[in-house]
């Protein structure tokens, strides 16, 4: 091995980083102990070498940001940052997958400190680094100021073969490089091994050929134990800045093992004579488990210490900052505080009720009044912007050379735009928004899952809600994802009614910092009802209120959400002539809903009140929680049609005098 200036105690870093990991994934008979026997050593030199920390604030604004892309080698992260400094302590790594531990499985955010993304599901990842180099490069451009450089910094990632595997690192690769984005670098670790065996059996592509292709810079490290070479290829990489690096490290999983280079390694403990083999491989004390060298500990939390100086000039930078730019400063702070700017919500619009609008519509001079009040907002569209009405001008948008502006375009990769916008969440100092068409949120299911599991307080614009999109047909008619989207936990979903209830789901989705939001906003126009008649659109904050009620106690409750609400409140008017006592119920959100108290649900929903129907142009499943064994569901079980979109809603039933026909045979059970 070429050591240069690595010396005995680098390479007994590198031993403490794997068997710290071999341990933690033995003791806890599960795990993935092959990367990091084989990825130690390019981890150590990342993170010795070039990866700018403080442990002791893992927040810095300016710290470079370390995705893991390959998250099954969590316990490799894990090692790093118990060695580095960080609050993890050794106990903690002892609890490897267990309950209650801040050592789960795969890397969560929210558990552990230093963890900057949530990754496991492959190329998530992959594509959260894109967006936080995204995020760098557009607050850069935002902020800095000659001599002033509030945000200048890397980001760099360890990926596998199977990341590079999945459709999304794909879509996130093409977009980095058509945007230039030279602070991010990725060590791709090529050990030629997936799950089930060898890669060759459906991964034999030109990797770097295909990357070259995204006009990426491809490097190449012969032997993944070669520790110079690494330090070189990663100053290569940082020399380039013009385009984003991916670095071949060939390494060998579970190098060092009984069992090195093959499939058995990648995500099974080894078993206690085979940790004694290759710990004697290695030269380690087969008899010590968790290890860690004094010497070890005391070179490793050097790296600690210069983070925190690193820290302490930007601090210097920032006062002096703050002196000469104070309101860049104030928002620079606000932003990253995951608070809005004074007075915010004070100019968005009020529509008129003689403004028939869309919701998608509604939703679009909303977000142009927020692009306004809020200067830290950035997003865009897949490619749907004129559909999903987000900005729709190149002169605005997220470029090479113009970084600082914030209409991304995302093209079509709603993959990739879903786990780009939680990495530009997780890098802080903006607040990021999506769009695309209701039914393509399939596409991005496994970013909002991520999501929602670590509280990003990203927002999903979904128009084009229902069959009443019309004639694109049933491949672009969505029925069954509004109910999907439902069952996610901490994801709010908001179907608003009408244009002004559009602008109250905006507030809730610009005012909540623990999870996501998705708006889901209609192609059609809708009536806009009116604030002097019904009760204020500002009552979507409870989840569903009642927004007609009859003359004394209600025979029967009608509840929709979104496009139908306009439609039972037809209806009520023809049950009403005909003597029946009907209450409305605008229901834009399930979950907003069932957070208010049991009296408030019980004012709205009357338990003694058995006699309901629910009416949503999608699935029916779901709903019976709310119209019991004795209502009914008017709703959209199978596929939907070609047709123009009003005959469409005809042909399902979302009529009025289907609503009349349905109410009155629940009043007749």
């Amino acid at each position: 091995m070429t050591q240069q200036n690595f010396t005995q105690t680098d390479e007994l870093s590198v031993n403490t980083i794997r068997f710290l990991s071999v341990d933690m994934v033995q003791k806890a008979n599960s795990g993935h102990p092959g990367l990091p026997l084989g990825a130690a050593p390019m981890a150590h030199v990342l993170w010795s070498r070039f990866l700018r920390f403080n442990p002791a604030e893992p927040k810095w604004p300016n710290r470079d940001r370390f995705v893991l892309s390959a998250g099954h080698g969590s316990a490799l992260l894990y090692s790093l940052l118990h060695l580095y400094g960080y609050d993890l302590p050794l106990e903690e790594l002892t609890k490897f997958r267990q309950l209650d531990s801040k050592t789960p499985g795969h890397p969560e955010s929210t558990m552990t400190p230093g963890i900057e993304v949530t990754t496991g599901p492959l190329g998530q990842g992959f594509g959260n680094g894109v967006g936080i180099a995204m995020a760098e490069a557009h607050l850069a451009a935002m902020y800095n100021r000659e001599g002033h450089n509030l945000i200048d910094h890397f980001t760099y990632g360890i990926v596998s073969d199977g990341d590079l595997m999945e459709g999304v690192a794909s879509e996130a690769a093409s977009l980095a490089g058509h945007l230039k984005l030279g602070k991010l670098i990725y060590l791709y670790d090529d050990n030629k091994i997936s799950l089930d065996g060898p890669t060759n059996l459906a991964f034999t592509e030109d990797v770097q050929a295909r990357f070259k292709a995204y006009d990426w810079q491809t490097l190449t490290v012969e032997d993944g134990n070669d520790m110079a070479a690494i330090e070189a290829a990663i100053k290569e990489a940082q020399a380039d800045t013009e385009r984003p690096t991916l670095i071949s490290v060939k390494t060998i999983i579970g190098y060092g093992s009984p069992q090195e280079g093959t499939n058995k390694v990648h995500g099974a403990a080894l078993g206690e004579d085979n940790v004694k083999k290759t710990k004697e491989f290695f030269g380690w004390d087969p008899e010590k488990t968790f290890y860690v060298p004094q010497e070890v500990k005391d070179y490793l939390l050097q790296s600690g210490k210069k983070g925190a100086e690193l820290q302490s000039v930007w601090n210097d930078v920032k006062q002096s900052y703050s002196e000469h730019f104070a309101e860049e400063a104030k928002q620079f702070d606000t932003a990253f505080k995951g608070e809005l700017p004074e007075g915010w919500d004070k100019d968005l619009p009020v529509f008129d009720p003689a403004e028939g609008l869309a919701t998608r519509q509604a939703s679009g001079k909303v977000l142009d009044a927020l692009r306004k009040a809020v200067p830290f907002l950035i997003g865009g569209s897949a490619d749907l912007a004129s559909s999903n009405e987000t900005p729709k001008s190149s002169d605005i948008s997220f470029q090479p050379g113009s970084y600082q502006n914030s209409s991304i375009w995302f093209g079509v990769r709603e993959h990739a735009m879903g786990a780009i916008m939680n990495g530009i969440d997780a890098h802080g100092g903006t607040r990021v928004y999506g769009g695309t068409f209701l039914t393509f949120s399939d596409y991005m299911r496994g970013a909002i899952r991520l999501a929602a599991l670590t509280h990003a307080p990203v927002t999903y614009i979904f128009t084009h809600d229902s069959v009443a999109l019309g004639e694109d047909g049933p491949t672009h008619q969505p029925v069954e994802q509004v109910t999907g989207l439902r069952t996610v936990p901490n994801l709010t979903v908001l179907r608003p009614a009408d244009a002004n209830e559009t602008v109250h789901s905006w507030k809730i989705a610009m005012s909540r910092n623990k999870g996501p939001v998705a708006l889901i906003l209609s192609r059609q126009k809708l009536p806009t009802l009116d604030q002097n008649i019904y009760p204020s659109a500002s009552n979507v904050e409870k989840g569903a209120y009642i927004l007609k009620d009859s003359d004394g106690t209600p025979d029967l409750i009608l509840i929709a959400s979104g496009s139908e609400v306009s439609l039972i409140l037809e209806a009520q008017e023809q049950l009403t002539a005909e003597g029946i006592k009907v209450r409305v119920v605008s229901m834009p959100s399930w979950d907003l809903f069932d957070y208010q108290d049991q009296s408030y649900r019980d004012s709205v929903l009357p338990p003694h009140i058995k006699k309901r129907v629910a009416v949503e142009a999608g699935v029916t499943l779901g709903w019976y929680k709310y119209v019991g064994l004795d209502g009914d569901v008017i709703g959209i079980d199978s596929f939907g049609d070609s047709g123009e979109g009003t005959a469409v809603m005809k042909h399902f039933g979302f009529t009025v005098e289907n609503v009349v026909k349905r109410a009155k045979a629940v009043l007749n059970k």
